[in-house]
């Protein structure tokens, strides 16, 4: 099904929209090639969500206490706690700077539970005086099976396509990789392309920020799943990396060692 993505809808309420997005050459600070193996959380790259949620459809409250490196691992918590106007307390961090067309990879151990999403994401949008554009992997709870994929180009989603994760997210680690070029996305799990998107109408071009969160919610049953807590919950992140176009390649198993 279509995922609603209130949680990001909701900001566009607050600014004007129909703003023309521009072509990617006027993307101002945008960053370079980089490879975090999250030895610390380095703050010079990454912000860390604090003190808010997105929305009612969100159950928990973003608090920087749900955030952590250890042994080489980033690991955002979910767990029952009373903040702010939630009774439950959740993760994310997102890049400072913006960026571009390359390719995005992740190292990702998703969380367990019904009515949480695990999220490796880019976004940009009013907040930042942009339209709403996003690429998404994002693994429901309720069936670790799959990743979700997905486009948003000037706040217009409905591109949702459901791949298979051998094994299951939440088991171990999995690589995933989307090739963000012009005229087209490719989507890969553990090096294989697992989806191709080429409608010019359904590929951003706005730079964006790198996201990785874990929330859930108790409203958005269809879409993820009946909310069940049963414990405290984690998502973990063994490496990040971006690799401008034709840049070269920044480990062994890296897919811009074949796309570039």
């Amino acid at each position: 099904m279509r995922s609603p993505r209130p949680h990001r809808l909701a900001l566009i309420t607050l600014f004007a929209t129909g703003l023309a997005g521009p072509t990617m050459a006027e993307g101002t600070n945008t960053g370079t090639s980089f490879i975090d193996n999250f030895d610390t959380l380095d703050t010079a790259i990454w912000y860390v969500s604090d003190g808010w949620n997105n929305g009612a459809h969100q159950n928990c409250t973003w608090s920087k206490k749900q955030v952590r490196v250890e042994n080489g691992i980033a690991e955002l918590t979910f767990e029952q706690g009373k903040l702010g106007e939630r009774s439950y307390a959740c993760g994310e961090i997102q890049t400072r700077k913006r960026f571009g067309y390359g390719t995005y990879e992740a190292r990702v151990k998703t969380a367990d539970g019904s009515g949480l999403n695990s999220a490796f994401f880019t976004y940009i949008g009013p907040a930042d005086k942009k339209p709403h554009d996003e690429i998404d992997f994002e693994v429901l709870g309720k069936n670790p099976a799959k990743v979700q994929v997905n486009q948003y180009v000037a706040a217009k989603g409905g591109n949702e396509k459901l791949v298979d994760v051998p094994g299951g997210a939440n088991q171990g680690f999995n690589d995933y990789a989307f090739v963000w070029e012009k005229e087209r996305i490719r989507y890969y799990v553990n090096g294989e392309l697992v989806h191709e998107v080429t409608d010019p109408t359904k590929i951003p071009a706005n730079p964006q920020k790198i996201f990785f969160s874990l929330w859930g919610t108790d409203t958005l049953a269809d879409w993820m799943g009946t909310f069940a807590y049963k414990g405290p919950s984690t998502m973990q992140i063994d490496r990040i990396a971006f690799t401008a176009p034709g840049a070269d390649c920044q480990f062994a198993e890296s897919v811009a060692c074949r796309t570039n």
